[in-house]
């Protein structure tokens, strides 16, 4: 089967065995030699120069295998941007690679239908010890035993050192080389495939990490000083080799290792100003790509909650992008369980079972609405003509566990009859559920930030990240940020490796159990009813102060019913629908109301009808 996918950076290799094409566009140079290690030498061949800051040449003796690098006006030598792979990191020799040499074992998969979504958000490096592609590959049978159809995978795109949460790549082409070889990935995505899951990958198309890009030296057109990013210089979409360099690394990852999908990163950080913005015009491509051929699909991370990239056509099927993260419903269901309140939870302090069940219903949780950490300006788009399988619902992932100061997981963190009702409803609710590794069985490891880096550069990360969290009550004190793990440390990343062991013990077994049971009520029960889901039509309810009911009418017609009590003290409830059967629930103990016109303390049911 031919995968490669053509594009007009890197390296293509020629038909007839006539070698390899090289292709850089380098602005900014005045001049561009290839350097190719031949037979223990080095080979110099000087590009040349196309127009429009292009160097091109195709040279006889590369192939497949063969390791190069370029080297700018005679003087900086640097790694090809579009490298598919870098074996000895991000500031090494580049490797040719012939993406047609993999034999895939399942060429006929298709993918599956965006709402039999459920995910499994993994980090590579942590999810196993070997913390390898094909350590993933031996885990496989237990995410399907689990009930999940989806894998996430983590960016894995290279990154400088050798640990590190994969949002600092510096090189998006190139599968980050201590996970292993681009045919590595290859055969995760091709075993996956052959147990029915779905694999997707997040990719960042916001900024280059800190240590690694080149691109300033031989290419400062890629940025833009006229906006500002957190994490550096911004790109600009305005040029058109730009546009180019990151539509075809979207399809360059879904054609060559056949992922069913992408999570964009951040995409509120994306600024452009083109007539077609540039995350419109992605999805068009790579829609207008694999139309007809195989099910494919883009997921946003986007803060600003603009509804607009979720818009469906007449027949319900997304126009762009499938869904986006919610971070409303975790900051909701955070503050419920935990009752904390600093930072970005604070807007959702005051009623957090409204924001809940505003969100179950109708998508966002702030649709225009003014938001207190963004000092009172508005935030969001209305977002409740659109179907709930528009929205990607957690109660933990990544950045919601990495980005607390110590790294705790929810199970650490609050009582297990709330985290165990807030599951009961995500993964019952019709939006497709995340589940973050180890979550299944409430992993005691944290998941904390760590990095690679070294000298100024890992001073500053590690003094950074202890300034992040002096909003923060527990940390603002002089000597609590000392609490804070450093970065940098080995140690760091030690910790949040998963120890797999756990899994038979207790309560991790009834924990792993509990999940298994409510993803089989979600396949059996409700995953059929969810095609063609329609929008605007799930109404919603509060009783008492922390009661919620929320009705959604699916796609073959029939009604699910949510009855909740999200707090610690009973409270009086509404009757469900007549006629109906329950599906599931937390079974909480009757107190002194058997007749059941009340709810106890995080009782949770689930309700069929039609």
């Amino acid at each position: 089967m031919c995968a490669a996918h053509p594009m007009p950076f890197g390296t293509r290799i020629a038909a007839g065995g006539e070698g390899v094409l090289f292709q850089l566009w380098a602005p900014g140079a005045t001049g561009v030699t290839l350097e190719l290690e031949v037979h223990g030498g080095v080979v110099a061949v000087e590009l040349s120069r196309n127009g429009g800051g292009w160097y091109r040449g195709q040279v006889s003796e590369a192939q497949a295998g063969s390791h190069y690098r370029f080297r700018i006006d005679g003087e900086a030598a640097v790694p090809d941007p579009a490298s598919r792979f870098q074996p000895r990191g991000v500031h090494a020799v580049s490797q040719v690679v012939d993406p047609d040499s993999y034999e895939w074992l399942h060429p006929d998969w298709t993918g599956r239908p965006w709402h039999e979504a459920v995910f499994y958000e993994l980090h590579t490096g942590t999810f196993t010890s070997p913390g390898t592609f094909a350590a993933i590959h031996r885990r496989l049978d237990h995410l399907v035993e689990l009930g999940v159809t989806a894998v996430q995978l983590m960016p894995v795109a290279a990154f400088s050192g050798s640990r590190g949460w994969g949002y600092d790549g510096v090189l998006p082409f190139a599968p980050h080389s201590p996970y292993g070889s681009p045919d590595s990935l290859r055969a995760l995505v091709d075993a996956a495939h052959g147990r029915g899951l779905m694999v997707f990958l997040d990719v960042v198309y916001n900024h280059f990490g800190p240590d690694g890009n080149y691109l300033h030296r031989y290419a400062p057109e890629f940025f833009t000083d006229r906006y500002e990013t957190p994490w550096g210089d911004a790109i600009d979409f305005s040029r058109g080799p730009v546009r180019e360099f990151f539509i075809h690394n979207a399809l360059y990852w879904l054609e060559e290792f056949r992922f069913d999908g992408l999570r964009l990163d951040a995409v509120h950080a994306i600024h452009d100003e083109e007539p077609l913005h540039i995350l419109e015009e992605l999805a068009a491509r790579v829609h207008q790509r694999f139309h007809g051929q195989r099910r494919v699909h883009l997921v946003l991370e986007n803060g600003r909650n603009e509804a607009r990239y979720l818009r469906r056509q007449a027949d319900g099927r997304p126009e762009a992008y499938a869904a986006q993260w919610n971070d409303d419903v975790h900051h909701a269901c955070h503050v419920v369980a935990t009752g904390e309140t600093d930072g970005y939870y604070g807007p959702y302090a005051e009623d957090p079972v409204h924001h809940l069940g505003r969100c179950l219903a109708e998508g966002f949780a702030f649709q225009g609405e003014t938001f207190s950490h963004w000092g009172d300006r508005p935030r969001g788009e209305p977002s409740r003509q659109l179907p709930a399988t528009a929205f990607v619902t957690f109660l933990q992932n990544h950045d919601q566990v990495g980005n607390r100061a110590l790294g705790e997981r929810i199970t650490e963190l609050s009582d297990p009859r709330s985290v165990d009702a807030l599951l009961t409803i995500l993964l019952l609710a019709p939006s497709p559920p995340l589940v973050f590794m180890g979550q299944e069985w409430a992993a005691p490891e944290p998941f904390l930030f760590f990095c690679d880096f070294e000298d100024e550069l890992a001073d500053e990360v590690r003094e950074g990240r202890r300034r992040e969290f002096q909003q923060f009550r527990d940390f603002g004190a002089s000597g609590e940020a000392e609490q804070i793990p450093d970065p940098n440390a080995p140690e760091t990343f030690r910790r949040s490796v998963l120890d797999w062991t756990a899994v038979h013990r207790e309560p991790h077994t009834r924990w792993l159990s509990r999940f298994k049971a409510l993803l089989e009520v979600r396949r059996r029960e409700i995953t059929p009813r969810l095609e063609s889901l329609p929008g605007g039509v799930a109404p919603w309810e509060r009783f008492g102060s922390t009661g919620l009911q929320v009705q959604w009418t699916l796609g073959d017609g029939s009604l699910l019913t949510l009855h909740g009590n999200l707090g610690n003290e009973p409270v009086r409830a509404p009757p469900l629908p007549a006629g109906g059967r329950i599906l599931q629930g937390t079974r909480r103990e009757r107190g002194p109301d058997p007749s059941g016109s009340s709810l106890q303390p995080w009782e949770v049911t689930w309700q069929l009808s039609g």
